[in-house]
């Protein structure tokens, strides 16, 4: 069974790590990535999701865990 990818129907070449808001889709409530068959994802496009939100973390655009999203509100 073939999945129906969501970024391949829209004709979305390059996904950009700078862009959180789109990136935030893709990524649980924990923080982890998502998987291609809840992203609904081909693998081409669930690696170049993968390998953004990666780049968007080691840039500290987006936490790595829920907890220090939770230690920047209490401070």
């Amino acid at each position: 069974m073939k999945i129906e990818c969501g970024l391949c129907n829209d004709n979305i070449i390059r996904i950009d790590y700078k862009n959180k808001e789109f990136l935030r889709k893709f990524i649980t409530s924990q923080f982890k990535i998502a998987t291609s068959q809840r992203n609904r994802l081909c693998p081409k496009h669930q690696r170049q999701i993968s390998n953004a939100v990666k780049n968007a973390r080691y840039m500290a655009l987006i936490p790595y865990t829920r907890m220090q999203v939770e230690k920047r509100k209490s401070s």
